[in-house]
């Protein structure tokens, strides 16, 4: 009798639970988080094709100081931000992050623009491998972006919905941080790139 009772209990709680949007909750923020691993494997695969494509492009054309530094460096902003699931529960460290991501693809398009001046640079086997696998991740980041930003917006209308909004409160379920559109305006708006006058015959150069 004791095993039934607990049985239909346990049931009931279910039936209740489900019926709350319990379950559903589980689900979407099992699926935000699996978005964001996503994203985030997109972006690291972009920031570990850095340091060859820098290395690359400086074998021939070292003297573009500026355009370099500015891709190393934001690199390594990017890299100082802990990359963990914490931050979708953050909206000012994933701002942190949108802004160091923005940074770096915004000084990647520079240097991609800078080495259109150069014809040897272009023809380079490595350069237009490293190239295609950078606009490919591009790509990539798009569709990892766009998804989370899906995601992320199924599981807060959950989570403020009724009756599930109750059930996000009893069990600690908050509205996640997502991109913010003002970020992905910038992302689809081309970089204005100015070049630098040629340097005068004779003048010495280096990196």
């Amino acid at each position: 009798m004791r095993r039934l009772f607990i049985a239909l209990t346990l049931g009931l709680v279910s039936v209740l639970l489900s019926g709350c949007g319990y379950n559903t909750l589980q689900a979407q923020d099992e699926a935000v988080k699996a978005a964001w691993s996503e994203v985030l494997n997109q972006y690291q695969r972009r920031a570990d094709l850095v340091p060859n494509l820098v290395e690359t492009v400086k074998g021939y054309a070292a003297h573009e100081r500026q355009v370099l530094s500015a891709v190393t460096e934001a690199r390594a902003r990017v890299g100082q931000i802990q990359l963990s699931p914490a931050l979708i529960n953050d909206p000012a460290a994933l701002q942190r992050f949108q802004a160091a991501q923005a940074e770096l693809g915004s000084a990647l398009a520079r240097l991609l623009a800078v080495a259109e001046n150069y014809p040897q640079l272009k023809a380079d086997a490595a350069f237009r491998d490293l190239q295609a696998q950078l606009e490919g991740t591009e790509n990539r980041i798009a569709v990892a972006r766009n998804r989370y930003i899906k995601a992320v917006q199924d599981y807060n209308t959950t989570v403020r919905s009724f009756p599930s909004n109750f059930t996000a409160m009893l069990f600690g379920h908050q509205v996640k941080a997502n991109f913010t559109v003002e970020n992905e305006r910038a992302l689809a708006a081309p970089p204005k790139v100015q070049f630098a006058p040629p340097a005068a015959p004779g003048t010495a150069a280096g990196y």
